[in-house]
């Protein structure tokens, strides 16, 4: 019996936080970024942060398996960061087993945390799979308690803290989306914060003070204003990005005055090619403004704090 292989599973590094960019595109589909995503690896337990579109994909890819995912964190509810919902749900929810290897399923309910608006939106969407749910438990005896959501919703403070992982909210601005959150999270003496996407605000620099990494959104403004140039037909589309994000220049001048070590862009617009020539023109400027490291971030790019 020839049965495909899985990833390999990489294991967790005890008493380091593992940060993994599962996607660094945005909702116009580029060859090479899925969606919006990137899972957080602390204490033996797997955070996801927001969950666009292949995210049950790039998981594996990871070498983490879906069934892993409990902990779900929304920072607002635009398609490209919670789209794959379903897809991780499910995926998570059902025993997977290979030649040697059994994984669990999830026999708990999902927790989903996220802004005010969540369990209006995401309470949708699980009612639109309840015939789906309904099936796993009764014909493929699917625990009853995973096909249930827990949802904390809360816009701003600590939305858990167990077993030495720490995670706090705080509100972006995102607007016409309200509302939109950040993350910190804390563990064992370690930070990463999470921008969501937001145009820049002072609480990004507040609450970056002493982490060690942050993953922020960006555009290139001189990209979108070629663009536009080009495509004049498209002006509306191309220049909206500018009303609720954080250009390339904003975004080193939040981490020159956050004074954080490591700056990781992702939600990349519009996408640069994976090559350090196309990086390094998307890039262009930041390093007059902020001297700490810079990456361009790439699906399945991995740090260890």
């Amino acid at each position: 019996m020839l049965i495909q292989q899985q990833e390999t599973v990489l294991p967790d590094v005890h008493g380091h936080l593992k940060v993994i960019l599962l996607g660094t595109g945005t909702p116009r589909a580029f060859t090479g970024r899925a969606k919006s995503s990137v899972v957080v690896l602390a204490e033996g337990k797997a955070f996801l942060f927001d969950c666009g579109g292949a995210v049950v994909d790039q998981l594996i890819k990871a070498g983490v398996m879906p069934q892993r995912i409990s902990d779900v964190f929304f920072t607002h509810h635009h398609s490209d960061h919670n789209s794959g919902f379903f897809d991780v749900f499910i995926s998570s929810w059902r025993t997977h087993v290979v030649p040697g290897r059994v994984f669990e399923g999830r026999t708990v309910p999902m927790n989903v945390y996220g802004p005010t608006t969540t369990r209006d939106i995401i309470g949708k969407m699980r009612d639109s799979f309840d015939f789906d749910a309904s099936l796993r438990v009764s014909y493929n005896l699917s625990a009853n308690d995973g096909a249930k959501i827990q949802y904390f919703e809360r816009n701003e403070g600590v939305v858990y803290d167990e077993a030495g992982v720490r995670i706090t909210a705080f509100e972006v601005d995102h607007r016409p989306v309200y509302p939109a959150l950040a993350y910190k999270i804390e563990y064992n003496g370690k930070s990463v914060v999470i921008s969501g996407d937001t145009v820049p605000v002072a609480d990004m620099v507040k609450y970056s003070k002493g982490a060690d990494l942050l993953i922020h959104e960006s555009y290139n403004k001189a990209w979108l204003d070629s663009l536009i140039a080009e495509f004049p037909e498209q002006a509306q589309s191309l220049s909206n990005p500018a009303k609720y994000h954080s250009t390339t220049l904003e975004v080193a001048e939040l981490a020159r005055q956050a004074e954080v070590p490591h700056l990781v862009l992702t939600h990349h617009i519009p996408a640069p090619y994976p090559t350090e020539e196309a990086e390094a023109a998307y890039t262009g400027g930041m390093r007059d403004i902020y001297t700490g490291k810079i990456t361009m971030g790439r699906d399945l790019m991995a740090f260890q704090l």
